[in-house]
């Protein structure tokens, strides 16, 4: 088991991340708001050119949007998770979290590993149309894979507790 000092630590740092995270994603839902809206009246009036780059920057944002959500998700427990048995409680379910949970980190080490090898395929280049740099988007699967190996981190070490102590224990 850590030390009390560094789970708290990990514990306020994932709340702050967390946090960081919604906004981001309040933003990127907001952000693309703006490019859809400009493909949609490009296309049905004439009062828009007919922009090429705002389908691309609209995938972009699409993709970040998702990363982002599953990241949330991860943090939560709602992502990557069916509950066969809702009813269980304690140590029965401390230890059903765990071993689901480590197939979570095996999937986000395979994001990040993976997920680092495709960044660095685009690392000098740009998209074709908006010209944005192409890292940015392929940055999403590693730092996805990193974020769940945190949240989940996280919550397999309040799983731990209750494996250890029952479910007074239970952070």
């Amino acid at each position: 088991m850590p030390p009390s000092g560094a789970r708290e630590f990990l514990r306020r740092f994932n709340t702050l991340y967390s946090r960081v995270l919604d906004v981001l994603l309040i933003l990127t839902v907001a952000v693309l708001l703006l490019p859809v809206t400009m493909q949609i009246f490009a296309r049905f009036t004439e009062l828009l050119p007919r922009y090429i780059w705002t389908e691309e920057l609209s995938r972009f944002l699409l993709i970040w949007m998702i990363m982002i959500g599953a990241m949330i998700g991860v943090r939560e427990g709602t992502h990557f998770t069916v509950d066969l048995f809702p009813s269980l409680k304690g140590r029965t379910r401390a230890a059903l979290d765990i071993f689901s949970g480590i197939f979570v980190l095996i999937f986000a080490m395979v994001f990040l590993v993976y997920g680092w090898e495709f960044t660095d395929l685009a690392w000098y280049r740009i998209s074709e149309l908006a010209e944005l740099p192409l890292p940015m988007i392929h940055l999403a699967w590693p730092v996805a894979g990193a974020t769940w190996l945190l949240f989940q981190g996280e919550r397999m070490w309040d799983d731990l507790r209750v494996l250890r102590h029952g479910d007074e224990e239970q952070v």
